[in-house]
């Protein structure tokens, strides 16, 4: 909790002397005098392809002896490297990642909206306690406050990104059935984008067991009944497994990620099993997501997006894949050659 106040506090201090240097500017005028708002822009400006080629110079020519701390430290600068290219000349450095000014705006807003999403939260906790769990059994209400927070962040720092295909979960929506949203995963922005692409309706994460961990996200998702997998623990796996059945069964859609991680270079990485598990086990149609370019608009080494992700981000709904008479691994592969098709070639893997 102190560490959290901590930081809290550090990245308050910090926008608030960013806003004293800057109190001419509204955030929008800074998002288009300082930052690079296209990624053509920013390799005009700034050729990144230097610095991946210097990165790729630095491991060729290390050591074979060298530990593997270098190798981070290697690595963290050639990050930073990326990070000042890309950010305009506001950009800095900090513990967490880099920030500039559009950075900045983002954590305040993402934080300060927040706060009102946690006392939310705690009300609901609350009521469930006093009710002994009667009330909300299916936890809508924590679903209802999450979406409104990501649709709320979207929207005040222009984040929303294209949306293609919604006819289709309009169609869908109508047959009144539980389906397995399955998406590639580049950013944190991905998050939000899921929420935004299955709307006001009742569904579930399944997470890794550490997000449980994040400050407000962790006690949404224990909150809301989500899932989340202990990936070190075979009974954890089988319960999680069973909970996944039960719920699609019960009429409420899943959500996840099947790289297990974000994609740190963008490009598809292998799916985990354990989502075409359940959706095969429960009959439940798989319905793919190509998230495309989250990654250039918060890559990894930020603390928070760099840039706005409208005009840039994309996600795109592919038609409904029925797990009725195929194998695991046939849902699998026709699921990746879905979302495939809806990337871009710098999202592709490489052979």
């Amino acid at each position: 909790m102190t560490k959290a106040l901590n930081f809290l506090s550090s990245l308050v201090l910090t926008t608030l002397l960013f806003s004293s240097i800057n109190a001419w500017s509204s955030p929008r005028l800074i998002a288009r005098k300082y930052l690079c708002l296209s990624h053509s822009d920013c390799a005009a400006r700034f050729p990144l392809t230097r610095l991946n080629n210097a990165a790729s110079a630095t491991a060729s020519s290390s050591p074979s002896g060298d530990n593997g701390e270098s190798v981070v430290k290697s690595a963290k600068e050639v990050n930073w490297k990326k990070a000042k290219a890309e950010g305009g000349p506001f950009t800095f450095r900090t513990k967490y990642g880099a920030l500039n000014p559009y950075a900045i705006y983002y954590g305040v807003t993402s934080i300060f909206l927040g706060l009102f999403w946690y006392a939310a939260l705690l009300g609901l906790d609350l009521l469930y306690f006093l009710s002994r769990g009667r009330f909300d059994k299916r936890r809508r209400l924590v679903n209802f406050f999450s979406q409104m927070w990501g649709e709320t962040l979207m929207r005040f720092v222009w984040a929303r990104p294209k949306f293609e295909g919604r006819h289709i979960l309009k169609e869908f929506y109508k047959k009144k059935q539980a389906a397995m949203f399955v998406a590639n995963h580049n950013s944190w922005l991905d998050i939000p984008f899921i929420g935004a692409t299955i709307g006001w309706r009742n569904y579930k994460l399944i997470s890794k067991k550490e997000l449980g961990k994040v400050p407000i996200l962790g006690k949404a998702i224990k909150l809301g009944g989500h899932i989340m997998v202990d990936r070190t623990d075979r009974k954890s796996q089988v319960k999680t497994l069973r909970e996944g059945i039960n719920l699609l069964k019960g009429g409420i859609h899943l959500c996840t990620y099947p790289e297990g991680t974000r994609s740190k270079s963008g490009r598809l990485l292998p799916f985990k099993q354990g989502a075409f598990k359940m959706a095969h086990k429960a009959q439940a149609p798989v319905i793919p997501v190509s998230i495309v370019a989250s990654g250039k608009a918060m890559p990894h080494y930020w603390m928070f997006a760099r840039r706005p992700a409208a005009g840039i981000c994309k996600v795109v709904i592919h038609e409904p894949i029925s797990s009725v008479d195929k194998t695991e691994e046939e849902l699998t592969d026709e699921v990746r050659k879905a979302i495939l098709s809806g990337l871009p070639e710098d999202q592709h893997p490489l052979e």
